[in-house]
C-alpha cells in the first residue's frame, strides 16, 4: 500500500459508512415505488444535494482543476446558463412530469408520440449511461491503482462491486442519501487541498490572485498551445465565442433537466411540487460554487507550481503529459500525511455519486419502460422488484465489464467510439421533448422523420469530424448538439406541415 495507515483508516471508515447506508435502507425496499422513488417523500434540500452529487462526477474533481491549471475558465462559461434553465424547469418541466404521476421521463414520450418513441428514448438513455459509468469506473480505478498499488483489474472489480452492492440493496434511498454525504465529502476534500496550497505559498491567497491575474488564468479566454486568446462575443458556428458557449450551455442544461432520467426521477421522488422546485434551486446554489471552486483549485495549482516548479507539472502544462494528472499528482506528492485519505475519499465521492445514480436509473427505466410495459404487464409488484434487483446487477456487471475492456483496449479509440454512438443516437433529444411539451398532434411516422433526420445529421457530422469522409465539418463540432436539436425540431415540424397540407388536398 502506498498510503500511510492513517489515510487508509480514513478511507475505510468512509467506505464502510456508504455500505452501512445501503444496508440500512435495504429494509425499506418492499415495493418498486419505494425502490425507485423512495415513496415520493423526499424533502427538497435532500433531493437538491443529491442532484449536486449526481451532476458533479469525476469531471468536477479531475477535469475542472485540469482546465484551471492548464488554460483558464472557458469550460465554466456554459454553467452560467444553469440558473435560466432552473427557472424554466420549475415553471414548466416539473409541473408536467409531476402532473401525470410518472416514474420515468420516457413514459411522457409514449403519451405524446406512441410506444415506439418511448423505447427509443429509454434505450438511448440506458446505452448512454452504460458508456458513461464504464468510463467513470475506469478513471476511478486508475486513481485507486495509483494510491494503493493494487492490480488494475482488481481495482476495477473492487470499486465497481462496492458501488453496485450498496446501490442494488439500498435503492433510491441509499443513492440519494449517499449522494448527500458524498457532496459534503467532495467539498471538504477540495477545501483541504486549497488550504494546503495557500499555506505553502509565501504570499498566501493573495499570491494566487496576483499571479493568476498576471498570467490571464482567471478569464474566460481561449487557450491554444499555451497562448491566451481573448474571447469574442459574436454569433459564429466556426469558433468558440462567449455567446455560442452560453447557447451551448443552455442547450445542454435544458437537455439535462427535461430529458435525463437521473434528474426527472428526483423531480418525482420529492414529496410535493414545491419541494421539487426547492430541490432545483438547492442544486443550482450548490453546483455553481462547487464548479467554480474546483476551477479555482486548478488555478491555485498553477500558481503553486510556479512557486515550487516540478518537471511533471511542467510536462502537464506543455502537453507532454495529460493535464488531468495534475490533481492526482498533487495528492500523492504534496498532501501531508493524514489528509490524503480525506482528499482521496472526495475523489471516490465524485465518481460514486454518479455511478450509483446511473445504476438505479437504468434499473428504473428497464423495469418501467421495457419489462413491465412490453414484456410482462400483469405480474406482482414483488416480481418487478426482484427483476429490478436483477437489472441493477446486470447493469453493474456490464459497467465493470466495460471498464475492464477500456483498461485492456486502446482506451482512446474505445472512448471515442462510445462518445460517437451516444452522440449519434442521443442527439436532438431535447428537440423531441420540446415538441412533445408543445403539442400532442405529432404521432405516427412524424416523430420518426425528425429522429431519422437527426440520425443522418449526427452521423454525417461524426463522419466528417473523424476523417471518414474527405471533407471537414462546416462548423465547430462543439455545436453539434445545438444543431442536432434544430434538425429534430425542423424535421418534425416539416413532416407535420406536409401531413396537414396533404390532408387538405
Amino acid at each position: 500500500m502506498k498510503l500511510p495507515l492513517i489515510d487508509v483508516v480514513t478511507l475505510v471508515i468512509y467506505l464502510l459508512g456508504m455500505l452501512a447506508i445501503g444496508v440500512y435502507f435495504s429494509r425499506r425496499n418492499t415495493s418498486t415505488e419505494e425502490y425507485f422513488l423512495g415513496g415520493r417523500q423526499f424533502a427538497g434540500w435532500v433531493i437538491g444535494l443529491s442532484l449536486v452529487g449526481t451532476s458533479i462526477s469525476s469531471v468536477t474533481f479531475i477535469a475542472y482543476p485540469a482546465d484551471g491549471f492548464k488554460t483558464a475558465w472557458l469550460r465554466y462559461l456554459p454553467n452560467l446558463m444553469l440558473p435560466l434553465t432552473a427557472i424554466i424547469a420549475v415553471l414548466f418541466f416539473i409541473p408536467i412530469f409531476r402532473r401525470y404521476s410518472l416514474t420515468t421521463a420516457y413514459e411522457y414520450l409514449e403519451m405524446r408520440y406512441g410506444p415506439g418513441v418511448r423505447i427509443y428514448g429509454a434505450a438511448t438513455f440506458m446505452f448512454a449511461q452504460l458508456v458513461r459509468i464504464s468510463t467513470i469506473l475506469y478513471l476511478l480505478s486508475l486513481l485507486i491503482q495509483e494510491v494503493t498499488g493494487l492490480d488494475s483489474t482488481l481495482s476495477v472489480v473492487i470499486a465497481g462491486g462496492f458501488v453496485a452492492l450498496y446501490t442494488i440493496i439500498g435503492g433510491i434511498d441509499a443513492v440519494i442519501w449517499t449522494d448527500v454525504i458524498q457532496t459534503i465529502v467532495l467539498m471538504l476534500g477540495g477545501v483541504v487541498m486549497l488550504v494546503v496550497i495557500v499555506q505553502a505559498l509565501p504570499g498566501g491567497l493573495g499570491q494566487v490572485f496576483e499571479v493568476a491575474t498576471a498570467h490571464d488564468k482567471l478569464s474566460f479566454s481561449d487557450w491554444n498551445q499555451g497562448v491566451s486568446t481573448p474571447l469574442t462575443w459574436d454569433l459564429s458556428l466556426l469558433n468558440k465565442t462567449g455567446t455560442m458557449m452560453l447557447i451551448l450551455g443552455l442547450t445542454n442544461w435544458l437537455t439535462e433537466y427535461a430529458t435525463n432520467q437521473n434528474v426527472i426521477q428526483r423531480y418525482i421522488a420529492a414529496r410535493s411540487e414545491k419541494e421539487a422546485r426547492k430541490a432545483v434551486w438547492v442544486c443550482v446554489l450548490g453546483s455553481l460554487p462547487i464548479w467554480a471552486f474546483y476551477m479555482f483549485l486548478g488555478t491555485a495549482l498553477y500558481v503553486f507550481y510556479q512557486q515550487f516548479p516540478a518537471v511533471e507539472a511542467q510536462q502537464m502544462l506543455d502537453g507532454t503529459r495529460k493535464a488531468e494528472e495534475i490533481l492526482p499528482w498533487f495528492i500523492l506528492n504534496e498532501m501531508p500525511v493524514g489528509l490524503s485519505g480525506i482528499v482521496i475519499a472526495a475523489a471516490l465521492a465524485a465518481a460514486m455519486s454518479s455511478l450509483d445514480s446511473s445504476i438505479n436509473s437504468i434499473s428504473t427505466v428497464g423495469i418501467n419502460d421495457i419489462y413491465r410495459r412490453f414484456l410482462r404487464q400483469h405480474a406482482s409488484d414483488a416480481h418487478y422488484l426482484r427483476v429490478a434487483f436483477a437489472i441493477a446487477t446486470v447493469s453493474s456487471m456490464l459497467m465493470i465489464g466495460g471498464a475492464l475492456y477500456i483498461l485492456q483496449a486502446d482506451t482512446t479509440t474505445l472512448q471515442d467510439y462510445g462518445t460517437i454512438l451516444v452522440s449519434l443516437f442521443g442527439g436532438g433529444l431535447f428537440g423531441l421533448y420540446l415538441i412533445a411539451f408543445i403539442t400532442d398532434k405529432c404521432r405516427g411516422i412524424i416523430p420518426w422523420i425528425g429522429i431519422g433526420a437527426t440520425l443522418l445529421f449526427t452521423g454525417w457530422t461524426l463522419a466528417l469530424s473523424n476523417g471518414w469522409l474527405d471533407a471537414a465539418p462546416p462548423f465547430d463540432i462543439y455545436y453539434t448538439t445545438i444543431l442536432a436539436n434544430g434538425v429534430m425540431v425542423t424535421g418534425i415540424v416539416l413532416a407535420w406541415g406536409i401531413k396537414k397540407a396533404f390532408y387538405r388536398i
